[in-house]
């Protein structure tokens, strides 16, 4: 394999290259159920969290924020973040079925997973919880105290990470988009991460909250974190959020 394979077309050698659809293999799962039985409806009235609308402004003042205040995330925020950044409009199809989301996805095959680290949110205990984005509901993996050493550690040991009121997980299954570009499906799903974290980054402008984008992770640490096991389905991307503190507004 060369060095920058991944970002090339598929190879035209003649080869067999029909995909696991033309085959008429039955498509994977358009999400994962990975809770304890409980769901958690998020709210959708939004109204009362925004606090920019423009866009240019947003945009403007976009970068990375790695310190963050005390203040805990409301629930309402936390559910406008993950509505952002994988919240599901409606679902299409009937023996093929596909979700359209908040953000693009190569063929609307949506790969990724999103994981929530809570640590201070209103209303929700401390944990780590699976989004739902078809019901647009959060469901609790584990409870768990705190999570700063595990986080941080994950992390290779960046701080922030493991302070931040909430950090969110995103992991990959990588069979979804397979499924329809085997030879393509690791630069499409590498892509749609990068949709994701940039959703993340303009929600938390409209909300008045900071982010960064953490690629540089324990893989390890990270999957047993999130309780994956790797290979169907592995840790792609996080990103720490939290309001920004008062020095980091005027900056």
């Amino acid at each position: 394999m060369g060095k920058w394979d991944i970002l090339r077309g598929p190879a035209e050698d003649g080869a067999d290259k029909r995909s696991e659809e033309q085959q008429g293999i039955a498509q994977p799962a358009l999400e994962v159920i990975r809770g304890q039985g409980t769901e958690i409806s998020l709210p959708t009235d939004f109204e009362n969290v925004i606090v920019c609308r423009d866009i240019l402004r947003i945009l403007e003042g976009r970068r990375s924020v790695r310190q963050y205040s005390e203040q805990s995330l409301s629930l309402v925020e936390l559910s406008f973040l993950l509505w952002c950044t994988q919240g599901t409009k409606k679902i299409v199809g009937r023996s093929k079925k596909a979700a359209f989301k908040t953000v693009p996805s190569a063929g609307a095959r949506h790969p990724l997973e999103c994981y929530v680290a809570v640590q201070r949110v209103e209303g929700l205990e401390p944990g780590l919880y699976h989004y739902r984005s078809l019901s647009h509901q959060l469901e609790k993996v584990y409870e768990v105290d705190s999570f700063p050493q595990r986080l941080a550690e994950a992390a290779y040991d960046q701080e922030y990470v493991g302070t931040a009121p909430i950090t969110l997980i995103w992991t990959a299954i990588p069979e979804r988009t397979y499924w329809r570009y085997p030879d393509q499906a690791e630069k499409y799903t590498l892509l749609d991460a990068g949709h994701v974290c940039e959703n993340l980054y303009l929600a938390c402008g409209v909300i008045g909250c900071g982010t960064c984008a953490i690629g540089h992770y324990r893989q390890q640490k990270a999957d047993e974190l999130v309780g994956v096991d790797g290979e169907e389905e592995l840790v792609i991307y996080m990103a720490p959020v939290g309001k920004k503190k008062e020095e980091e507004i005027k900056a």
